[in-house]
C-alpha cells in the first residue's frame, strides 16, 4: 500500500526510533508544519524525511523572486532535482512543535517507518510524495551479530574519544533488540551521509549489523593510528524504541 506524505529533504539521515530536533525557518516548511498542525489531534501528523545527495537544505536567497519553491536548492549539480534525493527515507512523526515569535518552529520528531519514494508532486508550496512502507526483516544471525556490533561499537567510542582528546562518560546502556541496536549504532557513529544512507537502505537487520561491524572495525583501526583528529561531535540524539 502507498501513502501520500509531505516531504522534508535534509542533509542528514533519520532512522526509525531516533528523535530529531528541527529548526524550521523557511516559508515552504513553515507552511508544511502549519498544515500538519491544522489536522485534528487524533489524526497522525507525519512527513517523510529524505537525505539530500545533490544540493542543500536551504534555498538560495533571492528576495526579488519571493518565497522559495519546493525544488529550490536541490539538483544544483546534476540539474535533476528529483534525483537529488535518496529514494529510501524515514517517516517522521511530529512529537512537538513550538512556534517562535519570528514565525519559526522548533520541532521534535521521531522516526517511525522506512519507505520507498515512488513518485513526487512538485506543484504545491512544498514537496509531497507517494511512499511505500518497507517491512523490517531480522535476517539470518542478527542476534549473534548484535553482540559483535555492541563490542565493536564500544571499542570505536573509546578510540574516537581518545582521538578527540575527550573522555567517555560511563558505560552507555545499549538496547538488546538487534534491530533497535542497528539503528542506534548507525545514528551514533561518525559516518558520512552516503554511508549512513547505505545503512538505512539495508534489506534487513542482519545486513545492517554486518555492514556496521565492518565499518566499526575499520574506523577503530584507523583511529588507533592517529594521535588526534579534527574535532567532530558524535551524533547526540535521544532514542525511542517505540
Amino acid at each position: 500500500m502507498t501513502e501520500r506524505l509531505p516531504l522534508f529533504p535534509l542533509n542528514t539521515v533519520l532512522y526509525p526510533g531516533l528523535v530529531l530536533p528541527l529548526n524550521v525557518f523557511e516559508e515552504r516548511y513553515r507552511r508544511l508544519v502549519a498544515d500538519l498542525l491544522e489536522r485534528p489531534e487524533d489524526e497522525p501528523r507525519r512527513f517523510g524525511v529524505l537525505a539530500i545527495k545533490d544540493g542543500r537544505e536551504v534555498a538560495p536567497v533571492r528576495p526579488e523572486d519571493g518565497p522559495a519553491g519546493p525544488l529550490d536548492g536541490l539538483g544544483t549539480v546534476t540539474g535533476d532535482p528529483l534525483e537529488a534525493m535518496f529514494h529510501i527515507g524515514c517517516v517522521a512523526d511530529l512529537s512537538s512543535a513550538q512556534p517562535q515569535p519570528d514565525g519559526r518552529y522548533e520541532l521534535l520528531v521521531t522516526g517511525t517507518t522506512r519507505f520507498w519514494l515512488r513518485s513526487v508532486d512538485v506543484t504545491g508550496p512544498y514537496l509531497t510524495g507517494e511512499i511505500e512502507p518497507i517491512e523490517e526483516r531480522p535476517g539470518e544471525g542478527s542476534g549473534a551479530l548484535a553482540a559483535e556490533v555492541e563490542r565493536a561499537f564500544r571499542v570505536y567510542q573509546k578510540r574516537l574519544a581518545g582521538a578527540r582528546e575527550a573522555t567517555t562518560h560511563g558505560r552507555q546502556q545499549l538496547p538488546d533488540d538487534p534491530q533497535v541496536l542497528s539503528y542506534l549504532v548507525a545514528a551514533a557513529s561518525v559516518f558520512e551521509t552516503p554511508v549512513k544512507q547505505q545503512l538505512l537502505a539495508c534489506p534487513d537487520t542482519a545486513q545492517r549489523l554486518r555492514t556496521e561491524l565492518d565499518l566499526l572495525r575499520r574506523e577503530s583501526a584507523v583511529l588507533s593510528w592517529l594521535p588526534s583528529l579534527p574535532a567532530v561531535d558524535l551524533t547526540r540524539q535521544s532514542f525511542s524504541p517505540n
